[in-house]
Order: C-alpha cells, then sequence, then structure tokens
C-alpha cells in the first residue's frame, strides 16, 4: 500500500472546515469544567454552506484547541475532549450512526458521510486480512495534533458507548510526532500506539463489525441516510440555515426559540427581531419546517405515525396530528392513503 508523504504537504490546509456541532464539543467541555468558554474562545465564527451546514473554518478550531490546552495545561487535551462526544456533536453524521445495526454499518456511514463534520482529509475504511482499518491520509494538507487526537478519541469513544466493547482498538497511529508523555494515549486507547506515521489509522479485529449497536432502527437510519445523501448531492444549492437548525433541533426534542436563538450565539430578543426583518416569525418558521419535513416522512411508509411525530420533535403524537389537520386540512393518516 502506499501514502502520501507528510514532507510534502507540511503545512496546514487554509480553506477547510469542520462542522459547528462538532466545535461545540470543546465548548461543551470547558463550561463542564468550570470555564467560560466564551470568553476564552471567543464566540463561534460559524458559517453557512450552499445548502444550509453550519459550519467553522478549520484555522479556529485548531487554535481553539491549542488556547484551551495552554489554559488548562494539558497536552493531551484531544483525548480528554474526544471522549466526551455525544451523537448530537457530530450532527447528522451522529445520529445516522446511532441507529445503525452493527459497527460495520456505523463505520461504513462515517467513511460515507465523513466531510459532514470534516472537510479536510476523507476517510477510507480497508480491510487487511483479519483487521479491518479506518484511514485518513495527508493529501489535503496536516490538520494538526490536537484536531487529529481529538478526531481519533471520538471516534473511538463514539464506537465503544454504542457497541458497549471497551477494547475495540488494536492499534492507532498519528502522523504527529511522539508527545513528551504518551500514558495519556496508551491509556485511553488500549492498544498500541504509534507517532511520526504516514496517515492516521485506526485498526480493530475485522471479527468486530459485527458487534450490534445498542439502539438500532432501521426506519430511522433510512430517513437519515436520505437527508445525509441529499446533503452530499446538492452542494450548490442554497437553503434557508434556520429551517436545517430547526430540523436538527427537532430531532434532539428541544425546537424552541431559545434554543434555535442559542445556535445561532443570538439572544432571543435578536433572533425575533431579525425573523420579523425577513417578516417572519419564530411560530412560523416551526411551522413551515415541520410541514415540510412531514411530507417527506410520511411518504416513507416504513415510518410509523409515531416515528414521523418524534422526528418533528413532538412529545405526542396527538400533537402532531392536530398540527397537520391545520395545515393540510386532513389528518397524516388519510394524507398518506392518499398517495
Amino acid at each position: 500500500m502506499t501514502s502520501v508523504s507528510r514532507a510534502a504537504h507540511n503545512t496546514p490546509p487554509t480553506s477547510n472546515y469542520v462542522a459547528a456541532t462538532y466545535v461545540q464539543l470543546l465548548y461543551d467541555y470547558l463550561e463542564a469544567r468550570g470555564q467560560d468558554a466564551r470568553a476564552l474562545l471567543g464566540p463561534m465564527p460559524v458559517e453557512r454552506s450552499p445548502v444550509g451546514l453550519e459550519r467553522v473554518a478549520l484555522g479556529f478550531w485548531e487554535q481553539s484547541l491549542a488556547t484551551a490546552s495552554a489554559l488548562l495545561g494539558d497536552p493531551a487535551l484531544g483525548v480528554a475532549v474526544g471522549r466526551t462526544i455525544t451523537p448530537r456533536h457530530f450532527g447528522l453524521l451522529g445520529y445516522a450512526v446511532l441507529n445503525c445495526a452493527d459497527l460495520g454499518q456505523a463505520l461504513a456511514r462515517m467513511e460515507r458521510y465523513h466531510r459532514l463534520i470534516y472537510d479536510v482529509n476523507p476517510a477510507r475504511i480497508e480491510v487487511d486480512g483479519d483487521r479491518v482499518e479506518v484511514r485518513w491520509g495527508v493529501e489535503r494538507g496536516l490538520s494538526g495534533q490536537l484536531v487529529d487526537e481529538t478526531g481519533i478519541a471520538a471516534v473511538v469513544q463514539m464506537t465503544r458507548d454504542l457497541t458497549g466493547e471497551p477494547q475495540l482498538v488494536e492499534r492507532v497511529c498519528f502522523v504527529n510526532p511522539p508527545p513528551a508523555d504518551t500514558g495519556p494515549y496508551e491509556r485511553f486507547f488500549g492498544g498500541e500506539v504509534r507517532f511520526n506515521q504516514p496517515e492516521t489509522v485506526i485498526r480493530v479485529p475485522l471479527e468486530y463489525l459485527a458487534l450490534p449497536l445498542r439502539e438500532p432502527d432501521a426506519n430511522l437510519l433510512a430517513i437519515l441516510d436520505r437527508q445525509a445523501e441529499a446533503l452530499l448531492a446538492r452542494q450548490g444549492e442554497a437553503a434557508d440555515p434556520l429551517e436545517g437548525q430547526l430540523a436538527r433541533l427537532m430531532r434532539e426534542r428541544r425546537p424552541t426559540l431559545e434554543a434555535l436563538a442559542a445556535a445561532n450565539h443570538l439572544s432571543v430578543r435578536t433572533l425575533q427581531r431579525r425573523l420579523s426583518e425577513r417578516d417572519d416569525s419564530f411560530q412560523a418558521l416551526l411551522a413551515r419546517t415541520r410541514y415540510r419535513l412531514a411530507k417527506e416522512y410520511l411518504r416513507d411508509p416504513r415510518l410509523e405515525l409515531t416515528d414521523v411525530a418524534a422526528l418533528l420533535g413532538y412529545s405526542e403524537h396527538s400533537a402532531f396530528t392536530r398540527a397537520f389537520r391545520h395545515w393540510s386540512g386532513e389528518s397524516p393518516a388519510r394524507w398518506r392513503r392518499r398517495l
């Protein structure tokens, strides 16, 4: 197997992005330790992709991790931050992985939807005898020690949480030089840890791909797959970023004005004013987004009406039915039958 030379790519990429939900991981980590993350790092400089994905420049992510590492005096901060990952920090990818049947399905989604979270070097999965490896090259540049270590620790922690298997990893390779103390890495990963390698690698036994995940849901996975594929395919298509944010908040069961304002780093009053300036309101935006998504979900016969209600952020199926009848003039069940 040939690898790209690190020497030819010894400068960091300058125009790449990571998902804002992923950057939020560091803010959450600092806040949990009594630090004012916003005062320390500044407000998150969120940009919108053409399809409405919230993203942050890779340079900000790298600098923020370096700032936090210096403040806390922890050169292995990437491992400490990565181990606190939750599905919501991986956004749509996280929820898709959460609903996979086994580890093999989950890794396949990570490979396929990787750039929705991390638009730098692509991931690829390779089988080597009775081992499987997830690999990241350096063809688009080096991301930096803390960026790499946070990402690899997050992937490993996520797979541990989903499978319940604490000893997944046989080997981890990093392209960066070895730190002064490799102890935190060896203790966290459990397997062999190598540095100064040509590529970043996570190696696990091939048989582990059959490990079942804790919360599989084939119906929800099909919907999330479709949404992720649509995002990958519509790179040049514009979208209302607020609708995209609300769709995410619905999946998290918190589609509120306060949550939407926080996602945009705005006060509730400022968000209301901005909506008013475009002749809109939060309630109208919420109803519009829910109606659009409801029709999409109802077209999938594998989804029960209770599943649709949950995806739209309703705690009760009856509330969804009343709202849909108000929007369309008929119940969701009747609307679905007409299809």
